[in-house]
């Protein structure tokens, strides 16, 4: 007899528009292997996640950017063709947040944690989980929230260069826009003049303390907190590889007992109240070694699925076990278990993994997703470097622009005075 119920379907819900996003196809694969129907609301149409074998139906998502209103049409919608109350898993901080405002809404339909609908909003925030952190006196990098460009300027030069940039609600920055969730800034110049963008990103701009990155000094926590509150079916990891190098997503993945990391995750769901699947990121500071927290996002992480311990529970099978009411199966943790996305870091799949591996597209039991990847990211790659190509500035112009972190260089402007840019270390958001 299964230990799930398999009468009660799951829906993925993203409205990002990464073709790449192998955490869609993880948590399908994890939950079609379990015996449920899988429907992905998300654009699929040039992603491998449309190959997978376990993917039931691939429905039309919300546009970016789309408001509560839309949000609320489309799930209805779906909601109407699987007939059944469904599990529903935002798969991105922007369906996450739209699902947090509109669960009362939607509960009829679907099987949802229950949360106060504005903490998902609060938490992926990140000026609001700054204020959040200093008054639950968590470790967290110092943080400034300018209210003017000459406050922008100003702060920069206290916190010290290079400074750390983000937009605190990086979902509504809209596509074509040249900005970034997360920039390295080396002068207070260009923190007045990346204020002024303000307007086009739709949230607060905030400056934080950067942390010097090193070896073994980056961490995430991946869970799911259950209607109790307890912590279930996830784990600290390291990273060991990301994409840029040294830079953005987890490209090499290792489960990594870490008592401090797994401590300040467990204070942090229980003192405000979170239930739902989790991804959470630290960096160590070399100089104190304290753990401080990056960035809360409401939501599975990418890699989550390199959380599945000897009874194969990971985050999204915990949470359709608990919100159907069925026990949740006790294993242990698999220690030293790596996760590689092997479009990003190729050569370490050829080497040995004696706790164990997973790919995030290669599967012997889905090998649709890893046929397709390659041709599709050959395509991608391709445009990419034509359209650096296209907007590379003029040589011997002497404008630069801040450091990108963790996503590729935008065109440069006359907002620089620092050396040219390159990715750099600083964690960022999202996996």
């Amino acid at each position: 007899m299964s230990l799930f119920d398999t009468r009660v379907p799951a829906v993925l819900l993203r409205t990002d528009r990464n073709p790449f996003h192998h955490g869609t196809l993880g948590a399908a694969r994890s939950l079609g292997r379990a015996g449920l129907d899988v429907h992905v609301v998300a654009d699929c149409a040039d992603s491998p996640v449309r190959a997978s074998r376990y993917v039931r139906q691939v429905h039309a998502p919300p546009r970016p950017g789309a408001g509560p209103d839309e949000f609320a049409l489309a799930l209805r919608r779906v909601a109407a063709r699987i007939a059944r109350p469904a599990v529903l898993i935002p798969m991105d901080d922007a369906s996450a947040v739209a699902v947090g405002r509109l669960h009362a809404e939607l509960a009829p339909a679907y099987l949802l944690p229950t949360v106060p609908a504005a903490l998902p909003e609060r938490l992926a925030d990140k000026a609001e989980l700054a204020a959040l952190c200093a008054a639950l006196d968590l470790p967290h990098p110092h943080t400034v929230v300018p209210d003017s460009a000459r406050q922008a300027a100003d702060a920069a030069w206290r916190l010290g260069v290079p400074v750390v940039a983000k937009w605190s609600r990086p979902w509504l920055l809209p596509a074509g826009s040249g900005l970034r969730s997360t920039t390295l800034l080396r002068s207070p110049r260009q923190a007045r003049e990346l204020y002024g963008r303000a307007a086009d990103a739709g949230s607060r701009l905030l400056l934080q303390e950067f942390l010097p990155p090193g070896s073994g000094l980056d961490w995430f926590c991946h869970g799911y907190a259950d209607r109790s509150g307890a912590v279930r079916g996830g784990g600290p990891g390291r990273k060991l590889r990301s994409w840029p190098r040294g830079a953005g997503l987890t490209a090499v993945g290792e489960w990594t007992p870490n008592l401090d990391v797994l401590a300040l995750t467990e204070r942090l769901t229980a003192e405000v109240g979170f239930r739902g699947v989790f991804d959470l990121d630290f960096r160590r500071c070399g100089r104190t070694g304290r753990y401080h927290l990056l960035d809360f996002n409401p939501r599975p992480g990418a890699q989550f699925r390199l959380f599945s311990d000897t009874a194969e529970l990971d985050v999204v099978r915990a949470l359709h076990l608990d919100l159907t009411h069925r026990p949740l199966p006790v294993g242990a943790p698999r220690h030293g278990r790596t996760f590689v996305v092997e479009n990003y870091a190729p050569l370490t799949t050829l080497r040995p993994a004696p706790a164990g591996r997973e790919l995030a597209w290669h599967a012997d039991d889905d090998r649709g997703p890893g046929r397709e990847l390659w041709g599709l990211w050959s395509r991608h790659v391709s445009r990419r470097l034509r359209t650096r190509l296209r907007h590379r500035a003029p040589a011997g112009g002497g404008r630069t622009q801040p450091r990108v972190v963790r996503q590729a260089t935008a065109p440069a402007d006359d907002a620089g005075d620092a050396p040219a840019a390159r990715p750099t270390d600083e964690k960022a958001s999202s996996h």
